[in-house]
């Protein structure tokens, strides 16, 4: 990720991030959710917070958020979960950044509707803080258009941004 001032960071992990996130995953029918951070703390944290709602007095106390937090995959970085993936489908998936600014070469929302229809495999990356690193924009398949409303104002939270995306991409559509 990197910060305000574009210097490249680790940012934390959110409770909230991991609720909604994990729960729009469920909701359209993702596969898994991971949750990439190099800070051993952070993943510890995750799963301390997953640890609670799939086994621990959330577990009973909410089985709708359990089922949702079930989608989630704690990994260290992302060549950890291309490999992993990549051993599972049996290929490497596409990988799609997502990012609030614009870039050369970005791909809509119809042309990722038609990778999934054709059956490849798909990674989408979300960023937190201000942000992808360049370095990881630079090192992925695909950059998808940003979101954009009617406004000059453009900072989502992710967690709003992945649910707009999910429905653009999953959502069935209203005849």
């Amino acid at each position: 990720m990197v910060n305000k001032k574009g210097e490249v960071i680790s940012s934390a992990v959110t409770n909230l991030d991991l609720h909604d996130i994990s729960r729009a995953a469920r909701t359209f029918g993702v596969g898994r959710f991971f949750v990439v951070t190099p800070l051993a703390d952070q993943r510890r944290l995750v799963e301390k917070i997953i640890s609670h709602w799939q086994h621990g007095a959330g577990a009973t106390y909410n089985p709708d958020r359990r089922e949702a937090l079930a989608t989630i995959c704690v990994a260290h970085c992302l060549d950890e979960v291309l490999q992993r993936l990549d051993r599972e489908a049996g290929q490497r998936p596409a990988v799609v950044a997502t990012t609030c600014r614009r870039h050369v070469g970005c791909i809509d929302v119809i042309s990722v509707r038609q990778m999934l229809k054709a059956g490849r495999p798909l990674l989408l990356l979300f960023g937190t803080a201000w942000g992808l690193a360049p370095q990881l924009l630079e090192n992925t398949d695909f950059v998808l258009e940003p979101v954009e409303g009617p406004t000059a104002y453009n900072h989502l939270s992710v967690r709003s941004a992945a649910a707009i995306i999910l429905d653009r991409l999953l959502a069935t559509p209203v005849a």
